[in-house]
């Protein structure tokens, strides 16, 4: 376990540099399009402006420091492990995994339930992820597609492509709830970074993806609807990248998660090839530290003790006809009458015996 874990200061900032180009990145978006600036003064930023959504804790342990970043916006339930750094598959667990305990404790006090990290299946750093009490959510598949279309790939599509508006959010979550299963749904929004791009046919939205634009590449994040054929699903991505201005410059991959896995064939035919497969990881935090809010609950008060006047008058009446012997219905009525001294027949458990009538 490590000795000292701390948020990172001014005096880490030489290590830092020293340590990050040499990190694992856990964020798929950030790792393909390489849009995390690691750069000296951004390290500086993250120290002196933690409130920015990216925070940077520093474990120090006998052998050597490790270092862990995560992103979270205010008032955000999802927090994103980014970077640990310097990961080397032949280093003490105990570090990592105090680290790893660290950020789930910042990350919770901050308002978040989950800690979320893509990582290769292959890579040395899955199991320690395990180790340390991250589940697998989801898997996802990574496609690259290098600018040379395949002959014949795909038409144009039939429906209208647009950039996404307000008026669009009750479709495209309508839509997601429809392909995304409900388990995996808290963690497979795409990121507040990414522009949206609506695909409408016959009125309904049918297919949504997120692009996010980088210095080294362009990263897709498609949902799109079973009944979009494979034909129009290639030609709907491929009028995607045509609207792209970077796609010209930079690769463009596409994030396919496993419930979306017959979107393979499409991009296939598209030209693209898959370059890795991942596991969506989640660790969830016990409980967020929210503050309490209390309100005063006027007219709820006002009603209970209608309520309880109420009640006290049924009891009331109830008391008085039980003293007097007698219990009335509901048309104010004397449904039952006391035993007489010369009634005769009655039972030896108080039950009368039926009335006789002269005739």
């Amino acid at each position: 376990m490590p000795d000292d874990v701390h948020a990172a200061k001014l005096a880490d900032l030489p290590m830092l540099r020293r340590f990050v180009e040499r990190g694992a990145l856990l964020d798929s978006e950030l790792l393909f399009t390489r849009d995390l600036d690691l750069s000296s003064a951004a390290l500086l930023q993250s120290i002196l402006l933690p409130q920015r959504s990216l925070y940077t804790l520093v474990a120090r342990s006998s052998s050597q420091p490790v270092i862990a970043q995560f992103r979270m916006r205010a008032h955000d339930h999802l927090s994103q492990l980014v970077l640990l750094a310097p990961f080397e598959p032949d280093a003490d667990d105990g570090a990592w995994l105090g680290l790893l305990d660290a950020v789930a404790f910042e990350a919770g006090r901050r308002g978040a339930t989950m800690v979320t990290a893509e990582v290769d299946e292959l890579s040395a750093l899955f199991p320690l992820m395990r180790h340390a009490g991250f589940a697998v959510y989801a898997r996802q598949e990574i496609w690259r597609w290098s600018g040379e279309m395949a002959s014949g790939s795909a038409q144009a599509p039939v429906g209208e492509l647009a950039e996404e508006s307000d008026d669009d959010s009750l479709d495209i979550q309508l839509l997601y709830s429809s392909i995304v299963p409900r388990l995996v749904q808290p963690i497979a929004v795409p990121s507040r970074e990414s522009t949206g791009l609506v695909y409408r046919k016959d009125g309904h939205v049918q297919a949504y993806i997120a692009v996010s634009p980088g210095r080294s590449g362009v990263y897709l994040m498609p949902f799109i609807h079973p009944d979009v054929l494979g034909s129009e699903a290639a030609a709907v991505l491929l009028a995607v990248i045509a609207r792209v201005a970077r796609a010209e410059q930079a690769p463009v991959y596409v994030c396919v998660r496993r419930y979306q896995d017959w979107l393979g064939d499409s991009l296939r035919t598209l030209g693209f090839e898959a370059v890795t497969q991942q596991a969506v990881l989640v660790r969830h935090i016990a409980a967020g530290v929210r503050s309490a809010e209390f309100s005063p609950l006027t007219a709820l008060a006002g009603s209970l003790s209608s309520v309880a006047a109420s009640i006290i008058m049924r009891l009331t009446k109830l008391s008085f006809a039980l003293h007097t012997g007698e219990t009335s219905s509901g048309n104010g009525t004397s449904n039952h009458r006391r035993s007489s001294g010369t009634e005769t027949g009655s039972s030896a458990t108080g039950h009368r015996a039926p009335r006789r009538y002269r005739e």
